[in-house]
């Protein structure tokens, strides 16, 4: 099984324009993302996928990998795709793991579960992660995606909503109020050139989450657990906390 982390990098983003080449910590936030997943002990080949010449350059810059892809993909899965096609990973044996471009923080342990989730179920054809929500307050947060899972290990239903709904107010004594999805994906490579060829559907235009495109497509999303996640980089406020976390040497 050869197995390629894909990262997906635009320099335009509403929120933090240029996210991917900001550099207050003396690297730029890709080669973060990049550094942390060759930390990875299963990954063959780490590579970044943008469709801008700045990112580029700058991920050849620090030694990295990188391919062009067109400008009219809508979302990081179709860009993923195209790299896959590219570098020809895309045969069912193949697993391409999309990794988000900006998780400068994060584990390598959380990349190995996911591909341990698929070595181990081989009818898998697409895997992602979750943990548990002990906070009230994500479970709560809309912009926190929930997910709920059946007791084989796969994805029943993603939401924004706080599913599972506690009757009684409350989750009994010890128990997580639910479990917090993990944008982490893995794809047989086969059928990830599928799912980018999948037309968007009713429950992902509701929820705006695009996983749910492939479970209205009648196929299942294989579920791994970690015990926790690491923050992404969506705002300035992220990014100056992220500075603020940032040990040189952490991810050397």
């Amino acid at each position: 099984m050869r197995i390629l982390a894909v990262i997906p990098a635009r320099y335009a983003s509403t929120r933090l324009p240029g996210k991917p080449l900001l550099s207050d910590t003396g690297r730029t936030l890709i080669q973060h993302v990049v550094d942390a997943a060759r930390q990875s002990q299963r990954l063959h080949q780490v590579i970044v996928a943008t469709d801008d010449q700045r990112i580029f350059d700058a991920v050849k810059g620090f030694g990295g990998e990188a391919v062009m892809t067109r400008v009219e993909h809508v979302s990081g899965t179709d860009r993923v795709a195209e790299a896959a096609r590219i570098l020809q990973y895309v045969q069912h044996n193949d697993l391409i793991i999309n990794l988000q471009g900006d998780e400068p923080e994060i584990s390598p342990v959380a990349i190995d579960t996911l591909i341990e989730v698929m070595a181990k179920r081989p009818e898998a054809v697409m895997a992602t992660l979750a943990t548990p929500i002990h906070d009230e307050a994500v479970y709560r947060d809309p912009s926190c995606v929930k997910v709920v899972k059946d007791d084989g290990g796969y994805a029943l239903y993603f939401s924004r909503s706080p599913i599972p709904c506690h009757r009684d107010g409350k989750p009994e004594a010890g128990m997580p109020w639910g479990f917090l999805h993990i944008g982490l994906y893995a794809y047989r490579g086969r059928f990830l050139q599928q799912v980018a060829t999948m037309p968007a559907a009713d429950l992902e235009n509701a929820e705006k989450l695009e996983q749910l495109r492939v479970m209205e497509n009648g196929h299942r999303i294989a579920l791994g657990l970690i015990s926790e996640h690491t923050p992404g980089v969506d705002t300035p406020e992220d990014y100056a906390r992220f500075v603020a976390r940032y040990k040189p040497g952490k991810a050397d």
